[in-house]
């Protein structure tokens, strides 16, 4: 019997890519050498303004205890070079996904039908944005109530007793708040990923509700790891990722009507 379904549309696009494994490795170079290119001069960049970069990342800080009361200390030579070396890398990495991504999609793109093309770029934007959101969490309402719960412990000078005052290093008060927004950035990816996860049929919208209780208990746990160890840091992040988590329930039934059902 002959086969009445013809072949699938975008398959001769995927033919025509069809290369020897050394071609995609030497492809795989390239997009390698203009990420790692991308990332260079990105950090050239964020280093020559790592001061102002810095004390962007203080506002939170400075907001809640006034700027003249805020100060930061280093206590060996080349801590505040090392601090702005990390700051560099930091700012790098996000100025320079935007290459990395489009590097990624140009590599796998051959690689995939038309309709999968299609499905596979909204991805490349809400990956970035929900990132963003993740963020903008940590800025501005994260860490003003970590800082004004920790300034709570203060102790002011009177007699008989020391003044106990908040002065953070400037290496530990930049790797909180780059956990924090790594930490942040990284669990708002839920939506993006098990959306993906439906696509490929290994997820359903009625498995995560029936598994809503053991991913509660995981968001929690993971929110109590990647956070101080204080309960208003993980709760401002367990909050929010499990709202994330039931828009993704709406997100996955969403998808499962567009993707149509084998015969």
């Amino acid at each position: 019997m002959s086969d009445v379904t013809g072949p699938r549309e975008g398959q001769q696009d995927i033919d025509a890519s069809k290369a020897p494994l050394m071609d995609h490795l030497i492809e795989l170079r390239q997009r390698l050498i203009y990420s790692v290119v991308a990332f260079f001069l990105m950090f050239l960049v964020c280093f020559a303004f790592a001061k102002h970069i810095y004390n962007i990342l203080l506002q939170p800080f400075v907001g809640v205890v006034g700027v003249e009361n805020a100060k930061t200390i280093y206590t060996h030579l080349l801590e505040k070079f090392f601090v702005d070396i990390k700051v560099a890398m930091f700012g790098a990495a996000f100025l320079a996904f935007p290459v990395v991504a489009v590097q990624i999609y140009k590599f796998v793109a051959p690689g995939l039908y038309k309709n999968e093309r299609a499905a596979f770029r909204p991805y490349l934007v809400a990956t970035p944005l929900l990132f963003m959101l993740g963020a903008a969490i940590v800025y501005f309402i994260a860490m003003p109530l970590l800082v004004r719960f920790s300034v709570g412990f203060e102790q002011t000078g009177v007699p008989g007793q020391a003044e106990i005052s908040l002065l953070p290093k400037v290496d530990e008060y930049l790797s909180l708040i780059m956990t924090l927004i790594l930490g942040f950035g990284f669990c708002f990816q839920l939506p993006v990923v098990l959306t993906l996860l439906a696509r490929a049929g290994v997820v359903t919208s009625d498995g995560l509700v029936n598994a809503r209780r053991y991913a509660v208990l995981g968001i929690f746990t993971a929110a109590a790891i990647l956070t101080p160890p204080d309960a208003i840091s993980m709760i401002i992040m367990g909050l929010p990722t499990w709202a994330l988590y039931e828009a993704s329930i709406i997100a996955v039934r969403h998808v499962e009507k567009r993707v149509p059902k084998p015969d």
